[in-house]
């Protein structure tokens, strides 16, 4: 049984576990509905108490959607910054912390970070089994967007050829993320820093020139600005990467003399296994760190395992406590209709018939108030995807999954399996006191 089960697709795995938690309450429906129609008494019954019905089916479907909306948004956030690294095979540095190179460089979170000598970036840039070794220069931005140096070559890549415009020509020519609020053809000059602490005069004189508009990418890169390396080394008095003679140079091959130095060399290779042998090649005790960014998300993401499930436990709690009020509500709301159901038992109705209204009025309000919770879910995901997305700028969209289907389905059976009391309790109340209410 168990090897059978391993060899089905997830999606049936995932469709045959959904029937599993339906099958109860399909059950106890089929039995409690056999030979009996009670929908036009069910649909009075409803209609006779539509405001107390509809609040009823309102608190459920708050519950639900917070249960829904919890677990989507937790697998978009994820699913998103995995996306966002996507462009990044292996980073290179200077040995220390992977995650702060990795925030630095995949999600330009601002920090302070040593430096590579060009005789290193050489090696990396030169190794037969790398096709691209970008440079990236930090510490400078224009309003909330960084100004990011780096090659032309990667700037290519990272929009996958795609820019509304041209490709820089000189040192004073920009290309923007699709999010960066200038236009082709106008013109800015860098701040030193970002933040609040930015110092928008220390680089005055140095007007850049937009000339194209990167593709988007839904990562913080479409609110980044790139240049050339070599700008924002001169603008920091530092050279320009290139020796006296071929100072005009933009781009690779840089000389290791005149190399002012950077942070991180994003490192690119046709070849799935030379990515791990440059890793290998060049993770250097006191020299150099090569890693794989996704890598450090994977390990992040374990770390963050127990998050995910305390948030699964929540909605489970969650769903526990709505359960509780459901079994409650529906002792609350069979008492609205008690005269009704003394009156059916007082004309001889079978005491399943009465058991099947009960449990249809019920069912009828688990199901209303499931579904609609289903679709608040998914518009509260789609609501604070869009939150996350405006304050990180990594594109995060929330979809519906089966975590979510079966945390609903789990739901009905259960609830629809308490229905079952209020209707027991019912008949055993006396029938001419509830005639007399």
């Amino acid at each position: 049984m168990i090897a059978l089960w391993d060899n089905l697709s997830a999606l049936s795995q995932d469709i045959l576990l959904t029937l599993l938690l339906l099958s109860p309450s399909l059950v106890v429906g089929t039995i409690a509905l056999y030979g009996y129609a009670p929908w036009s008494l069910v649909r009075a019954i409803l209609w006779r108490f539509r405001g107390s019905s509809i609040l009823f089916v309102l608190l459920i479907a708050i519950s639900v959607g917070m249960g829904v909306g919890l677990l989507a948004q937790e697998r978009g956030v994820r699913r998103s910054t995995a996306q966002a690294a996507d462009k990044f095979d292996l980073i290179v540095s200077a040995p220390g912390s992977e995650l702060t190179v990795m925030m630095a460089t995949v999600f330009l979170q601002p920090t302070d970070m040593p430096l590579l000598d060009g005789e290193t970036y050489n090696e990396i840039a030169n190794h037969e089994n790398v096709s691209i070794a970008a440079p990236l220069a930090f510490g400078d931005s224009y309003g909330t967007a960084s100004v990011i140096g780096t090659t032309a070559q990667f700037a290519r890549y990272l929009a996958d050829d795609q820019i509304n415009g041209r490709m820089w020509k000189t040192s004073h020519e920009a290309l923007v993320g699709a999010l960066v609020p200038l236009k082709v053809g106008e013109s800015f000059t860098p701040a030193h820093g970002h933040g609040d602490g930015a110092e928008a005069d220390a680089h005055e004189g140095s007007n850049l020139v937009v000339v194209g508009r990167l593709a988007p990418t839904g990562t913080p890169w479409d609110r980044a600005i790139l240049v050339p390396v070599e700008l924002v080394w001169e603008v920091h008095g530092l050279g320009n990467g290139h020796a006296p003679e071929r100072r005009d140079q933009i781009g690779p091959p840089f000389s290791a003399k005149y190399f002012p130095g950077t942070p991180a060399v994003i490192v690119r290779s046709e070849a799935l296994w030379a990515n791990y042998a440059l890793r290998s090649e060049f993770t250097r005790d006191r020299e150099t760190m090569a890693f794989f960014p996704g890598a450090v998300l994977a390990q992040l993401y374990r770390l963050l395992g127990d998050i995910r499930q305390i948030m699964s436990l929540m909605a489970v709690v969650t769903q526990i406590l709505v359960a509780a009020a459901v079994l409650l509500g529906l002792f609350i709301i069979s008492r609205l209709f008690h005269r009704q159901i003394a009156l059916l038992r007082a004309l001889g109705a079978p005491a399943r018939f009465i058991v099947s209204v009960v449990w249809c009025f019920g069912a009828s309000l688990l199901l209303a108030g499931s579904v609609l919770g289903l679709v608040i879910g998914i518009g509260a995901a789609s609501i604070f995807s869009g939150v996350v997305t405006a304050r990180t700028d990594i594109l995060v969209t929330a979809s519906l999954g089966m975590s979510e289907i079966h945390l609903l389905a789990g739901f009905i059976s259960v609830t629809l399996l308490l229905s079952l009391v209020p209707a027991a309790v019912v008949l055993r109340q006396p029938i001419v006191p509830g005639l007399r209410a």
